[in-house]
């Protein structure tokens, strides 16, 4: 689940490089410089053979795609050079355990049939615990076939997933995932179960990555409590979605978590209605962010969220699909999604909504554990704000913006951040809660947030 898009429930990722891409006994390997420096005299040579030791189920067309550059080389440099690059490209199809080139020969060794894996995630203030299966290369052109099952204090899901890249260019891949996902949301006193089928292709044009989906999920929503609202009781009852969707992205950051540079432009659309199914409407949504190293090992960042979605046709938009904002990963200050429509204490979401935060990171006051554990703790000062509401779509867009500029919900704090490797971050901030509007639920004090994406 997106930290803002509360209702949208979503497997894991069981597909793609991110899941199973090497498989865990598969790892990068730097190659870092001797000691003992030598002279290589860079002659001029042609590659006419390249031989592989160690394959079994993978087939040759798949392994020719990848080491095509290599015989592009017109001298010994380029020759190791574009060798140590097939490496990579070899690891990243996650059917290898180990790749050794040598400039004679290249010895492999493939990833056994059947892999498991164990972990735990956090995100959107919740914990869980993900079982894996994985059958990687199993036709012998680096499909993958995953099944993985979690367990939350909020939501609880399995999938299977049908994972297979285009030869010759990883980053386009098609995937098919079968689902079941069961979440638990408190603060609307309402309990969401998601039984879906989805397939992708994901594909690169220049700089940015491209993604679209179809997905069909049966969905049934139904009471936390008795003491569920009369609009949380009227949602209840079974939907059927079917919608297209494309998202775009740019990512320049050299870190998906606590980056130091860079810039990430997410832009999401998605389309429901047409391909069968009762529910109509068009949501659009789009992520900016922007990192900028400073002087004394500071970073400033700022960041921009905003959506908005349009029923279609005279059926009221479910509070299936709607924004939900506010919480430690949003708007900080504010208890988990409590900004916006509610009725009698249960929060309804928005059809549109805008986010927005200046942040500053700096290293822990007097450097201790410099260069070693102290690396992964930075002290946080961030500004949040943000509004989110429902539009009279007849109304106009200076209508809209005159809305959204509303009872605008803002806090102010300083804290700690704690990066758990390249994977998730903890925050512990102490937070001032300002613009609170009746019906919003504060948190003002010390407030304590984990996940994978922050604003």
């Amino acid at each position: 689940m997106g930290t803002v898009h509360a209702r949208s429930l979503e497997p894991l990722p069981a597909s793609g490089p991110d899941f199973g891409g090497l498989g865990e006994e598969a790892e990068f390997v730097e190659v870092e410089p001797e000691a003992k420096q030598e002279i290589l005299e860079n002659k001029d040579v042609v590659v006419q053979h390249v031989h592989f030791d160690g394959l079994g189920r993978t087939k040759d067309d798949i392994i020719i795609c990848e080491i095509g550059d290599v015989f592009k080389a017109k001298n010994l440099i380029e020759v190791m050079r574009k060798s140590h690059e097939v490496r990579e490209k070899l690891l990243r199809l996650g059917i290898f355990r180990q790749v050794d080139v040598l400039i004679d020969t290249c010895h492999v060794t493939e990833l056994r049939r059947l892999t498991g894996s164990y972990n735990t995630m956090v995100g959107n203030n919740e914990g869980s615990m993900v079982l894996g299966l994985k059958l990687p290369n199993l036709l012998g052109r680096a499909e993958k076939v995953t099944f993985q099952f979690s367990y939350g204090t909020k939501e609880t899901s399995y999938g299977l997933s049908f994972f297979k890249p285009q030869p010759g260019n990883f980053e386009r891949n098609f995937s098919v995932n079968l689902y079941k996902v069961t979440g638990q949301f408190p603060w609307s006193s309402l309990r969401e179960t998601d039984r879906g089928v989805s397939a992708e292709y994901s594909f690169p044009v220049w700089k940015t990555s491209h993604t679209i989906k179809w997905e069909g999920v049966w969905r049934e929503l139904g009471c936390l409590s008795r003491t569920a609202s009369f609009a949380v009781r009227k949602e209840s009852g079974h939907s059927l979605k079917s919608s297209l969707s494309h998202a775009m992205v740019i990512d320049s950051r050299n870190s998906s978590i606590l980056p130091r540079r860079g810039a990430l432009l997410k832009v999401n659309q998605e389309l429901a209605g047409y391909t069968g199914g009762d529910v109509s409407f068009l949501k659009e949504d789009f992520e900016l962010q922007l990192n900028k190293p400073l002087m004394l090992d500071s970073v400033f960042s700022t960041s921009l969220w905003g959506g908005m979605l349009v029923p279609i046709g005279d059926k009221p938009s479910s509070i299936a699909d709607r924004f939900y904002l506010g919480g430690p990963t949003s708007v900080r200050g504010f208890s988990m999604h409590s900004i916006g429509p509610q009725s009698e204490g249960d929060y309804l979401g928005g059809e549109a909504y805008w986010a927005g935060g200046l942040h500053l990171y700096t290293p822990l006051p007097f450097r201790p554990g410099q260069g070693g554990f102290g690396e992964l703790f930075r002290t946080h000062f961030f500004l949040n704000a943000g509004n989110l509401c429902n539009l009279n779509y007849g109304e106009g867009p200076k209508a809209h913006i005159r809305k959204l500029a509303e009872c605008i919900r803002w806090s102010y704090g300083a804290g700690i951040v704690l990066r758990l490797g390249n994977i998730a971050r903890l925050e512990l901030n102490y937070c001032i809660p300002m613009g609170v509007q009746r019906g919003d639920r504060i948190c003002d004090g010390v407030q304590f947030g984990a996940g994978i994406r922050f604003l």
